[in-house]
């Protein structure tokens, strides 16, 4: 090793030597390999080395890591022998990073990781020759692979003893409004990071306009949202955006196309729409395309999918209802490890076309595939709500609160435009009650204790 040699991380910038230090404090096992092989003095800046010191001091005097509030702590009353700078600087420093999250992590990780291997590697090298003299070819072979392994992953999964610290964090889900206060109540402010939502509606009930409402809702907030369609041309739901964003009949979009436009450029969020033909795409290739976004800095804070059941399974299996179930499965895999909520639909099978509430039980071929998701709510018209412009929402599924709840709803499709009421007096039985088929179950019922009646006054 040349004795000129800069061994730091200089070379990469500050940006990297800071993303870093964020990345060793918020990710234990990678915090673990790092102890293995880094040195403080491979950061050229005086604050990050005070910063990496006392997460690793923490975690070999209490032997667990360190939260974000441990450091809020250790940081306010732990640096007193630094000077005045260093100490505005490292806490500066954190208060910058806490609670942000790190862009191309991988690739720092990585890049961080190769380059202190290498250096623990070239110092057995050195120590090796000096070894050579004696000839101590078993104490060679121990130098050498203990500088191999040093460094290894170390994530063999969530450890008790080590992540103690991290139970008693506050785990934070960044919910999306569905722009519905009821409904928003009932789920806590909506669904969040690594969350799946459904909503099921038979054909022409308004499921994609639902989808394009609750996109609506992100893209108002400054959010980023990825919108698949596998069933209308990318314009088409574009179309529906402007709409539900201006309130101009999508009838009218033409003659309105100046103002239209003044209105979307105010927009702060962002809206890429990818269209694939139906049964052409799978969920292999929406992670595709959310990699080729990601290399262009588009991070997704919401992914819409109209509609899963017009994918393609990514292995095809004899029975439909087991390839509907891996779907969902991938859709939720996906909320999770891009960390944003995903919203999709679900046609109904025929019992809901007529039906003024569909519950799970209406869900076309997979009720499995109601296991994985979050939250599910079902809309509801029958022909006398189309010609008014209601409908119902049900709520059928919701790990954050109650469920089994039912809301009128104004439904005005030609506007995009749906809005969910207040309860009325209606109960949810009454409603069921006024369906097709409890309607004739209570005629027969009526019919049965009559004849009873006439039986008995004629004995």
């Amino acid at each position: 090793m040349s004795t000129n040699e800069v061994v730091d991380f200089s070379r990469y910038g500050k940006v990297f030597q800071e993303s870093l230090a964020a990345l060793i404090l918020n990710d234990r096992a990678f915090c673990d390999q790092m102890q293995e092989v880094l040195k403080t003095e491979y950061f050229e800046l005086k604050y990050l080395q005070v910063f990496i010191e006392k997460i690793f001091q923490y975690k070999e005097k209490y032997k667990v890591h360190p939260s974000s509030k441990i450091m809020t702590s250790i940081f306010r009353t732990e640096l007193e022998d630094e000077n005045e700078a260093v100490k505005n600087q490292t806490r500066h420093f954190f208060a910058r990073i806490y609670n942000t999250e790190v862009t191309d992590s991988d690739y720092i990780k990585q890049t961080a990781l190769d380059f202190c291997r290498k250096q623990v590697l070239k110092e057995a090298m050195i120590k090796s020759v000096r070894l050579l003299k004696t000839s101590s070819f078993d104490e060679i072979s121990k130098v050498v692979n203990d500088a191999l392994r040093q460094g290894e992953s170390s994530d063999y999964g969530y450890d008790y003893i080590k992540d103690f610290e991290k139970r008693f964090e506050i785990k934070t889900r960044r919910p999306i409004t569905t722009g519905w206060q009821e409904i928003d109540d009932l789920c806590q402010d909506g669904i969040g990071r690594g969350e799946l939502g459904v909503v099921i509606a038979p054909t022409g009930a308004g499921k994609s306009m639902a989808l394009v409402h609750l996109g609506s809702q992100a893209l108002k907030l400054g959010n980023t949202v990825i919108h698949y369609t596998l069933e209308l041309q990318d314009t088409s739901i574009g179309a529906r955006y402007d709409s539900c964003m201006t309130g101009v009949p999508l009838t009218d979009l033409f003659s309105f196309k100046e103002m239209i436009y003044e209105n979307v450029q105010n927009i702060e969020g962002s809206l890429i729409i990818k269209e694939y033909p139906t049964k052409s795409a799978s969920t292999k290739s929406l992670r595709v395309h959310l990699d080729r976004l990601k290399q262009r800095d588009i991070a997704p804070d919401m992914i819409i999918v109209d509609y899963a059941d017009l994918l393609r399974p990514v292995v095809m299996t004899r029975e439909k209802r087991h390839d509907l179930e891996s779907i969902y499965e991938d859709l939720r895999a996906i909320a999770q490890e891009y960390q944003c909520p995903v919203w999709t639909a679900s046609q109904t099978n025929r019992s809901g076309l007529n039906a003024e509430v569909i519950t799970m039980e209406s869900i076309s071929e997979a009720y499995s595939k109601c296991f994985v998701a979050d939250f599910i709510f079902s809309m509801s018209r029958t022909i006398e709500d189309k010609s008014s412009n209601t409908g119902r929402i049900f709520v059928a599924k919701n790990r954050f609160g109650p469920d089994g709840l039912v809301y009128p709803a104004y439904m005005d499709l030609s506007k995009v435009m749906i809005k969910v009421l207040s309860p009325n007096a209606e109960s949810m039985e009454t409603v069921l009650a006024n369906s097709a088929k409890q309607q004739e179950q209570h005629l027969k019922e009526k019919y049965k204790n009559y004849r009873k009646s006439k039986e008995s006054g004629n004995a």
